[in-house]
């Protein structure tokens, strides 16, 4: 089940809403409860299967955060008694607690692991045994792995919980129904925002409903719906047909880039925009995650603005504990390119992703030691701002690729080093294309440029706002219910 569709429109969120408003003077126990339910309901819609997984999972994790809040530090005073150090505090870890964190890490990417990149890595072992001429040495099998519905999303919340339990930066849930409502509230559970556990801890144990909340939500909600299906659908369109073709031209080429970047941007960011507003329905505040991305000046602006929850994420539980910035500027450069390799590669098991990750982290590796040996270097902004949109729709190209030749075949094609005719006419000009897909690219590219972001809009509302987003979820609903062409990108990953 997914945000922009009538079963979640007209049936699911109603239902949810209305039971959740009845237990408002309930406990806050028992509104968590009820969020549990409808997160399983909502997860296992298509395959029940994978509830069972992530009880599992989230059975385990809380678990083994249990054992490692009992045994926290060892605190030796002169006398040798053993004391409990405050929350935050540094000590010795005992061996019981590390034990436990490795467990929980372990068990995480082993599920994701298999799950995801089972295909990947037996079909990537096969190429290579083939290449080397040692075809015995493949690996045959029979097993088919279906991809549960956002596991790489839950599966890194879980870990931030465990992390953060372990670093003394969060304090244990002692109750399984509220660990259960952070893993599994469906607001954020199929595509994020990747919430840390010590952003949400307190309020998962305290959090009120307000007439303010309830309406930036609602506006949340409907603005993220029309971005999704007045914008990123027909964007979607046009950039299926471009890199679907047997040939495209550079015109055609760079139209089609250009309409994935505004297809994943506004498919991405109405989720997200969904997500936060459903939050705010339910009393919840979720962090930002998008501020607008392609008017970075750099890479390293562009990871500061873009999916900034998974950014986030990667700096507090991988790019730091590789050593951050710490030891060097060489190991700096080379723990920014493994942060990145590793985010590519979480995005999908394909060598696509990899080279994605990888174009980004040299980049990033790139920029540091450019403002390292030239600190007062500065760019006119136009010339920065429109390299970085070019490097990034480069890297959409590998993203969008279902293979390494597709995506080399498609750049040849965006430089003119491929046959293909040098103008759009077959594709561009083809009976397709509509003023109605022209309008909307043209839109999309104008919101880009010149539109507000959501999260500043909303601060404060007022009526005209609200009949505006009223117009524009009335609209997205309309033209939802007439459409046969709603794809949601970030599904799959």
């Amino acid at each position: 089940m997914v945000f922009s569709s009538h079963l979640f429109l007209f049936y699911f969120l109603p239902v949810s809403l209305a039971v959740y408003y009845l237990l408002a003077g309930a406990s806050q126990r028992l509104r968590n409860l009820w969020l549990v339910v409808t997160g399983y309901a909502f997860y296992g819609w298509a395959e029940p299967r994978f509830i069972v997984l992530m009880f599992a999972t989230t059975t385990f994790d809380w678990l083994l955060s249990l054992v490692i809040a009992r045994n926290r530090w060892r605190w030796w005073s002169k006398s040798g008694d053993v004391a409990s150090p405050p929350l935050g505090a540094s000590g010795k870890p005992s061996q019981t607690r590390k034990c436990a964190l490795l467990l929980s890490i372990c068990s995480n990417l082993l599920a994701l692991g298999f799950f995801k990149y089972f295909h990947f890595g037996v079909e990537s072992w096969n190429q290579m045994t083939a290449a080397l001429g040692i075809s015995s040495a493949s690996i045959q099998t029979t097993l088919q792995v279906v991809l549960p519905l956002g596991i790489s999303f839950y599966t890194f919340q879980a870990l931030s919980y465990i992390i953060d339990v372990y670093r003394g930066e969060a304090e244990a849930m002692e109750n399984f129904i509220d660990f259960s409502c952070f893993v599994s509230m469906f607001p954020h559970l199929v595509a994020g925002p990747i919430l840390q556990f010590s952003f949400l801890a307190e309020q998962l144990k305290s959090r009120s409903l307000s007439l303010d909340k309830c309406a930036r939500g609602a506006a949340f909600f409907l603005l993220g719906l029309s971005k999704k299906v007045l914008l990123a659908n027909p964007c979607g369109k046009v950039a299926d047909a471009v890199f679907d073709a047997a040939t495209r031209g550079v015109v055609d080429a760079w139209t089609g880039v250009t309409a994935y970047a505004l297809q994943i941007y506004f498919d991405f960011s109405g989720y997200s925009d969904m997500a936060i507003g459903l939050g705010l329905l339910f009393g919840f505040v979720f962090a930002r995650n998008f501020n607008a991305p392609y008017s970075a000046v750099s890479i390293t602006d562009f990871w500061r603005r873009w999916h900034i929850s998974l950014s986030s994420w990667l700096r507090n539980y991988l790019y730091i504990p590789l050593g951050g910035n710490r030891q060097g500027e060489a190991r700096t450069c080379l723990n920014l390119f493994a942060t990145m390799l590793l985010g590519g590669l979480w995005h999908g098991a394909s060598w696509t992703f990899v080279l994605w990750g990888a174009l980004h982290g040299a980049v990033l590796a790139f920029e540091r030691i450019v403002g390292k040996v030239a600190p007062g270097l500065r760019l006119p902004l136009l010339f920065r701002r429109s390299l970085t949109l070019c490097v990034v729709l480069v890297g959409w190209v590998l993203f969008r690729s279902a293979t390494l030749s597709e995506a080399l075949d498609y750049l040849g094609s965006m430089f003119a080093f491929s046959r293909g005719p040098a103008v759009g006419r077959e594709i561009l000009g083809g009976p397709w294309q509509q003023p109605f897909l022209v309008l909307h690219l043209g839109v999309a590219a104008s919101v880009v440029a010149f539109g507000q972001q959501t999260w500043e809009w909303t601060q404060c509302l007022s009526w005209q706002k609200a009949v505006v987003a009223l117009l524009l979820g009335w609209g997205a609903v309309v033209a939802l219910l007439t459409q046969d062409y709603n794809p949601f990108i970030y599904s799959i990953f």
